[in-house]
């Protein structure tokens, strides 16, 4: 396929910070689909290995890390370089994103990145109380930022594959639940109107179910820690507390749970690692599986998005959380990474397209409590279709990598909406941009419960059988 829809024009600078395998992936997309001055734009990451890519294209590229000390000063002569709007793709690990959200704003730029990463440090900040050091305090200091500054230049935040896309699922899973229960509704134009159609359909819940079934050619040496994304971005909130969005249907705080004394309250943390906390799932090619409950911001965005309040008061909230089953060899990772005292392993690697022999990322969220039990929507995208779409990147990579691309068009389209979460964006523009590169786009319904094949076994277990759902009868303990 060679004739791509040109989605967007954007005619000013653009700044790509980080080319790892997602800044490398989210390249050829960007040729494709939107048209720009490949002379106006910079690369600025710390390792040059890929540079020949940009090299070859005519794209400029700088060999350094941005830090605390730097960033104005390297940022700021290109964002205002020839008076137009300028575009920063922040795909990096170490940078500070409100850092360079505020610098943007002040510079009239727009702005996406996938996650909101702090300065170094701050995930090992002992310092930091464990709800400090959360995903629930580095969205807040993102939302104290908009509401400081509401408006002016649109700036995307964390709106990746999840975060993100899984958010433009859950919405259309939502639709798809109404239409199949009989209920009518229209589609809601409102975050309320969203929250309420969940409250009425009666979600108990979302998890945000994966499957990692990609299979490297090579087994996975000791001592390396393998995956199909950043190793760096995955040790690092695998570190993070185990978090969750929690519904208002929980009956009562898990053994380790913990409330937080600042914010919207819409979510607990745990005093564990998410890397160490697993909880029961499902998918639709793996059937039920145990996945690791790795903090994501999205866990916290889409329970607050949900939340119905009356008189001041949240009625109606659904639990959400991440259920992770990674790579096989990212699971071995872990565990060697674990019995290290949660030291990561000195090397590292991630692998690409050309390392893997086969398998999928299932990708999707699975809404559950409903009146047809549970229903899992989302991408079941194979590396040989990969192989396909675009280059440079695996199927983890592209479920991330489009979805950065459908955000980068959604904000040159709406260059005034101020600081934005995948919640609040037009799913069904997000999705049309980005559905030609997730392959099969599915939901399937399943009876599968928390409690199935359970209490029946050798060992006794305390279970709710009251409520299926019940977020005791999810964890693994």
């Amino acid at each position: 396929m060679t004739d791509w829809t040109q989605h967007a024009q954007f005619d000013g600078p653009i700044v790509l910070i980080g080319f790892g395998s997602i800044g490398k992936g989210v390249l050829p997309l960007l040729e494709r689909h939107i048209g720009f001055d490949k002379a106006q734009m910079t690369v600025i990451a710390p390792d040059d290995a890929d540079r020949a890519l940009l090299d070859e294209r005519g794209i400029a590229f700088h060999k350094l890390g941005l830090t605390i000390d730097n960033y104005i000063k390297v940022l700021k002569p290109l964002l205002t370089a020839g008076g137009k709007q300028a575009l920063v793709i922040n795909l990096s690990v170490d940078v500070s994103s409100v850092a360079m959200v505020r610098l943007c704003k002040e510079l009239g730029a727009l702005y996406i990145d996938t996650v909101v990463e702090p300065w170094p440090g701050f995930y090992t900040d002992k310092r930091l109380t464990v709800s400090q050091r959360s995903n629930y305090a580095l969205r807040e200091s993102m939302m104290d930022l908009r509401r400081a500054h509401p408006g002016g230049p649109t700036a995307v935040t964390t709106c990746g594959a999840n975060p993100g896309m899984v958010s433009w699922f859950v919405k259309q899973a939502l639709l798809n639940i109404a239409e199949a229960t009989g209920f009518d509704a229209s589609e809601p134009q409102t975050q309320e109107g969203w929250g309420q159609l969940a409250q009425q359909l009666g979600i108990k819940g979302i998890h945000i179910a994966e499957c990692d079934t990609q299979r490297a050619k090579t087994p996975k040496p000791r001592g390396v820690f393998v995956n199909t994304w950043s190793v760096e971005g995955f040790v690092s909130e695998g570190l993070q507390p185990a978090e969750l969005g929690w519904g208002t249907h929980e009956k009562a705080l898990p053994l380790e749970g913990q409330r937080h004394d600042f914010g919207p309250d819409c979510a607990i943390y745990m005093l564990r690692p998410g890397a160490g906390t697993r909880v029961r799932s499902w998918t639709p090619t793996a059937g039920p599986q145990h996945g690791f409950l790795v903090t994501h911001n999205e866990a916290i965005s889409i329970a607050d998005y949900l939340t119905v309040h009356q008189d001041g008061k949240a009625v109606y909230r659904p639990t959400c959380h991440y259920a992770y089953h990674p790579a096989d060899d990212a699971v071995l990772s872990l565990d060697e990474m674990a019995g290290q005292q949660w030291e990561r392993q000195a090397t590292w690697t991630i692998l690409g397209e050309a390392d893997i022999v086969d398998g999928i990322d299932e990708l999707g969220v699975l809404l559950y409590g409903h009146a047809k039990n549970a229903y899992w929507y989302g991408s079941q995208l194979s590396i040989e279709q990969t192989r396909e779409l675009a280059p440079y990147q695996n199927a983890t990579g592209l479920q991330v990598t489009s979805a950065v691309l459908a955000g980068i068009v959604w904000a040159i389209e709406n260059p005034t909406a101020g600081i934005v979460e995948a919640d609040e964006m037009d799913f069904k523009r997000c999705l049309e941009i980005q559905t030609p590169y997730l392959g099969p786009v599915v939901g399937a319904y399943t009876d599968w419960t928390p409690l199935t094949h359970r209490g029946d076994g050798l060992f006794p277990e305390d279970l709710d059988r009251e409520d299926p759902w019940q977020f005791s009868n999810v964890l693994v303990r």
